[in-house]
């Protein structure tokens, strides 16, 4: 029997995750109990594991870090409808809901005021941050090959679908094209992120950002959900579908533009849109109206995020734009034009049947 063909026939054997084990074409649901709070009530991450009949990698698709980030909730949600165990090669790790805690107070925090992601590896032994960090590293991470992370911009702010991602790793890379967003930035990565301890571990990751948070954003979503597809199929865990593949335009770099006085604030530019060096961003004005200024783009660029409190103090970041090389603008600006010209058609999936689940 060749190599090929002996791979073709392969057949999974059960998938074992924090004790508990998956067979083959099935599907079951893990609390991951990975703290207690003080009124003595466990404190655990739901999992989803879908099982493939063949064997294949391991991804994970994880989403609301940070609790009050929804988007990717939902997207997870639609993908866990879309995806048949019996036709899977491979293992979905699938975990909506990261930060428990903060999600169920509607907070992008932790009991004790700690950012999620900024405590991975964790400690066994530390605050509840880096136990819940600990227990998701060890559990999930590790026994993962591949990793999607959903997020969205902040309480007040909005990104334009987008990828963060270390494009001097090649499978990343790979992922983030096959991924497909009208933005790709080269990030480097943040000390104690989720994104950093998985590439120190060896496992590619990218980074989706998405809309706001406490928000639905119904084309932030679908893009979520239908580049989560498309890199399983590009991982081979999914049949292929034949599509021209879009070159991957990669800001060069990204700045936020910052509020030079206090006032009301208003917007003269939207996401996605094209500015250009001197462009007028904003008006500030005080509150009787007797003293108005403006904010301009320092550099021709893309509005990939911004505020939507339109109140600022001195200082604050008001608009986040990204940077292109001149040769690649028109084609990143076309790709955005694209998005946003479909973003009006895409909807909410209502309604979803779940295949059942094991025992």
């Amino acid at each position: 029997m060749t190599a090929e063909k002996s791979r073709a026939t392969a057949k999974a054997v059960q998938f074992e995750l924090a004790g508990q084990e998956i067979a083959p074409g099935d599907r079951a649901t893990i609390d991951l109990e990975v703290a207690q709070l003080y009124t003595h009530a466990p404190l655990s991450i739901p999992v989803q594991v879908i099982h493939g009949r063949k064997p294949g990698p391991v991804l994970l698709i994880s989403a609301a870090i940070h609790g009050d980030e929804l988007n990717g909730v939902e997207a997870v949600r639609q993908l866990l409808a879309l995806v048949d165990a019996k036709k899977l090669r491979g293992t979905l790790v699938a975990v909506p809901v990261v930060n428990v805690f903060g999600f169920n107070n509607k907070s992008r925090y932790l009991p004790d005021r700690r950012d999620l992601n900024r405590c991975f590896p964790g400690s066994e032994r530390g605050s509840i941050a880096g136990r819940l960090a600990h227990q998701f590293f060890t559990q999930v991470v590790q026994r993962c090959s591949h990793i999607i992370d959903l997020h969205t911009g902040a309480v007040h702010r909005t990104n334009l679908p987008q990828l963060r991602v270390n494009m001097q790793d090649p499978e990343s890379a790979s992922m983030a094209q096959a991924f497909d967003v009208p933005v790709v930035v080269n990030a480097v990565t943040r000390d104690g992120s989720l994104r950093a301890v998985a590439q120190e571990s060896g496992i590619p990751v990218i980074t989706y950002e998405g809309g706001e948070a406490l928000r639905y954003d119904p084309g932030a979503i679908k893009m979520a959900v239908q580049g989560c597809l498309r890199v399983m199929r590009h991982l081979g865990m999914l049949r292929s579908q034949r599509k021209v593949t879009k070159p991957m335009v990669i800001a060069r770099s990204t700045s936020w533009v910052r509020a030079e006085q206090n006032g009301t604030f208003r917007s003269l530019v939207g996401l996605g849109e094209w500015v250009s060096k001197g462009q007028a961003l904003a008006k500030i004005s005080a509150p009787l109206g007797t003293v108005e200024g403006q904010i301009y783009a320092p550099k021709d660029g893309i509005v990939i995020g911004h505020q939507t409190l339109p109140l600022a103090n001195e200082g604050d970041a008001l608009f986040h734009l990204a940077y292109f090389k001149e040769d690649s603008a028109d084609e990143a600006q076309q790709q955005v034009d694209d998005f946003l010209e479909d973003v009006s058609e895409m909807q909410l999936v209502e309604d979803v049947e779940f295949p059942p689940q094991s025992e």
